[in-house]
């Protein structure tokens, strides 16, 4: 009565019936993981964007208006100096263009600027006007950021994106776990429900053969005690489908009050994955590889970067360009004179107790460590697509064994349970017939998850699928 009154009232509600293919599509598009590597994407594709602008002219507009009212110290000609009044009112505006020159780390600008002050106790006005200035700033012997970005940024890039195919896939593969947990608890349910009533039946049996003497008490309380462990089994079984159904609701992101019916697949593609094709793909299309380049660059960056610190360094600023001033707009622009404006800066650390040297060995060992672990990084990922090929070449006949064994102890069952009643069978055979029948059909589900979990691995690691034999080429998400 228990067990029909909570079938009936989880079939209260809509229906959700789901296949694999189905529960995937649904998790692809909705699931909180999804969601989560589409974002996680998104963030590097910005921060990409942001890298290619440095490369691009730069346009910009600056303007800075001022009011003075105050009394300042202001020096004489004669050397001396005055408090005096002052009341000014000014501003100036510019307008630049700047263009990075990733070849050599430095700054190419040109600028147009023209600047106002008036003098409000006098009521005299100035105006100073730069009609155009080109001019380049360069660190020289210094850590060029700029190539180094251009480098390391576009395998931070592909890295990203090849994550996100992969994050794609073991959705897949995990939708596919969560679909089989959930098929494991319902089969269970139904098995521990079919055990319980059968041995409800059984026990029945029993008591009019106990009262003719035809069985012993011993035989007897075994049936009744088998009946009581079944009760408690179904009851056990009815929790943990409760809990699986839970669990993929959560993964799936549908309403935790949505009845979910699954649709098993009956069978499996069978095909061999070339082990030479699947490490090709791997490397083309794992970001696995992408990864190990993108930190070896970045330790040659650190590296590059402590020695620029350490050794000379020298800044140089180029300008040339035209200035005029005027009492009016009109006259700053007439006649413009040359302005030539240049600098050289230079450092040279002389004693600085080996903290520089210190700093470009520490850089050093740690390229190298970088490098030994990005090599056997590499030799780890061939060795895991390796194991994984080889597993997933296996599956397909194990879930052919495991189906055939399945419906062998089925079979069995149902004979074990004609002859027991017919009384040619022990109690002691019975049982191990049904744990048999049991132990098979937990076997069958869980080789058909391995199957389907290996293969969207496989899909995962080599971003190709071996079944359709093309290409998986997601739609990166841009919005």
């Amino acid at each position: 009565m228990l067990f029909v009154t909570l079938a009936v009232e989880a079939q209260g509600g809509d229906t959700l019936l789901l296949s694999l293919p189905e529960a995937i599509n649904m998790a692809l598009k909705q699931s909180p993981s999804a969601r989560s590597a589409r974002h996680t994407f998104l963030a590097q594709y910005w921060n990409y964007r942001y890298y290619r602008a440095n490369y691009l002219p730069s346009l910009t507009l600056t303007s800075a208006p001022y009011i003075n009212n105050e009394i300042n110290k202001i020096t004489q000609g004669d050397g001396t100096s005055l408090f005096l009044s002052q009341s000014q009112f000014g501003g100036d505006v510019s307008l630049s263009i700047n263009q990075n020159i990733p070849l050599t780390g430095g700054t190419f600008f040109i600028k147009s600027a023209a600047g106002y002050l008036r003098e409000m106790e006098k009521k005299m006005n100035m105006f100073s006007t730069i009609p155009v200035s080109v001019g380049y700033t360069q660190s020289l012997f210094g850590y060029n950021s700029l190539k180094w970005e251009r480098r390391i940024e576009p395998l931070r890039y592909a890295e990203a994106k090849k994550s996100y195919a992969e994050a794609v896939e073991l959705v897949s593969a995990r939708t596919c776990s969560y679909f089989f947990n959930l098929a494991t608890a319902e089969s269970n349910l139904r098995m521990a429900r079919s055990n319980y009533a059968n041995a409800d039946t059984l026990y029945r049996m029993a008591e009019g053969r106990y009262r003719l003497g035809t069985i012993t008490e011993n035989e007897m309380l075994q049936l009744e005690i088998r009946r009581l462990a079944e009760e408690t089994n179904a009851m056990d079984a009815l929790i943990a489908h409760e809990e699986a159904l839970q669990s993929f609701r959560s993964f799936l992101g549908v309403g935790q009050d949505a009845c979910i019916s699954l649709l098993m697949p009956d069978s499996v593609p069978e095909f061999t994955v070339p082990l030479s094709e699947a490490l090709k793909k791997a490397m083309l299309n794992s970001p696995e590889p992408v990864y190990f380049e993108r930190i070896r660059q970045e330790a040659r960056s650190n590296l590059a970067g402590a020695k620029a610190a350490a050794g000379l360094k020298a800044d140089i600023y180029l300008q040339f360009g035209l200035s005029q001033t005027g009492n009016t707009l009109p006259d700053a622009y007439k006649r413009p004179m040359t302005q030539e404006y240049g600098s050289l800066s230079i450092t040279l650390p002389i004693l600085d107790w080996g903290r520089s040297r210190g700093k470009v060995r520490v850089a050093r060992s740690q390229q190298q460590l970088v490098d030994i672990q990005a090599q056997q990084g590499l030799d780890d990922f061939r060795q895991n697509v390796q194991k994984l090929v080889a597993q997933f070449n296996m599956q397909a006949r194990k879930v052919r064994i495991a189906r055939l064994t399945d419906e062998r102890s089925r079979h069995r069952h149902s004979v074990a349970m004609r002859l027991y009643i017919m009384g040619q069978n022990t109690l002691l055979d019975l049982n191990d017939a049904i744990a048999e029948q049991n132990s098979s059909q937990r076997a069958y589900l869980y080789a058909l998850s391995t199957y389907w979990s290996l293969y969207y691995t496989l899909r995962s690691i080599t971003g190709y699928d071996f079944y359709t034999q093309c290409e998986i080429s997601e739609q990166l998400p841009m919005e």
